[in-house]
């Protein structure tokens, strides 16, 4: 896929040069080596320049990002994907709970990524997730659709500059009404998957929460993380001593649910190109609901 995008130069722009004018929109250098390399990757009012080159008031500059070879390992198959927002530069994404988001051995054509390969059936297209979520987590996931926006997205993740929000729940009152978990995480040892607080060899990770309300003998819980690491709510929560509910690895107990409940629920960022704030929310899905109604 190839991404054309313009933008008109105002007074305030005047006397830029484009590789700065650019690396302040989140342009990486690799992104710009990357459309200097491209066949008139580069122009000014219809001419081929340079990064070096000076913008000027009411020049139209336009960038053309082309995109590599398609994800040709990952199978088009007929996968309903719930899409809630769609433009040029991403997808987001309601992912059901069940359904993995790339491929795994075993399961090389059942996952969401084989879903969006074949609602893009007849493009060039490369699958890229920004905010990854385990198998059995629902909720909002975003999808960038083309190389810049990938990149962009993905310097944003790491700069905590896209809030994500979740909701949990846990059995029993949860004693805290509001706080930070502040504890590092490491994989356990002989283990692929498993994930354990770790004073000694652990990676930074910091989770804030919040109780919301306490019903039927459970807890729904807000959570914002200020880290990413792999299973971080679920080890934090257990950590403190309330584990997700029917969580297979930290707390297999399946009375009221058969999948960890945690739900993917609000996407707070910039968009990527336009710059536009962006907010998405997404209700609890049922089979969480239904433990606190």
């Amino acid at each position: 896929m190839t991404r054309i995008i313009k933008y008109k130069i105002d007074d305030e722009k005047d006397q830029v040069l484009i590789k700065e004018f650019l690396k302040k929109r989140g342009y990486s250098s690799k992104i710009i080596s990357l459309i200097k390399r491209t066949e008139n990757g580069i122009t000014v009012d219809g001419k081929y320049v340079f990064v070096t080159h000076r913008l000027t008031t009411g020049n139209e500059l336009i960038i053309k990002v082309l995109d590599e070879k398609p994800s040709e390992t990952i199978v088009k198959k007929d996968i309903p994907i719930d899409i809630i927002y769609e433009d040029e530069d991403l997808l987001v994404l309601n992912k059901q709970a069940g359904i993995a988001v790339h491929p795994s051995m075993g399961h090389f054509d059942t996952s969401l990524a084989n879903g969006v390969m074949n609602y893009f059936d007849d493009e060039d297209f490369v699958f890229r997730c920004i905010n990854r979520l385990d198998k059995n987590t629902s909720g909002l996931l975003i999808i960038a659709k083309n190389k810049l926006s990938s990149a962009i997205l993905s310097d944003m993740i790491k700069d905590r500059d896209i809030q994500r929000e979740y909701l949990a729940i846990c059995k029993g009152d949860f004693p805290f009404k509001t706080g930070k978990i502040d504890v590092p995480i490491a994989r356990v040892d002989g283990s692929t998957i498993e994930r354990e607080v770790s004073m000694e060899n652990g990676a930074t990770a910091i989770t804030n929460y919040n109780k919301v309300i306490c019903k039927n003998g459970y807890s729904l819980i807000n959570l914002t993380l200020e880290t990413g690491r792999t299973h971080q709510i679920r080890v934090h929560l257990k950590h403190i001593g309330y584990p997700l509910v029917g969580d297979f690895l930290y707390n297999p107990d399946y009375d009221v649910i058969d999948r960890h409940a945690l739900h993917s629920y609000k996407l707070q960022f910039n968009h990527p190109i336009t710059k536009q704030k962006m907010t998405f929310t997404q209700v609890l899905p049922h089979d969480m609901s239904n433990i606190i109604k």
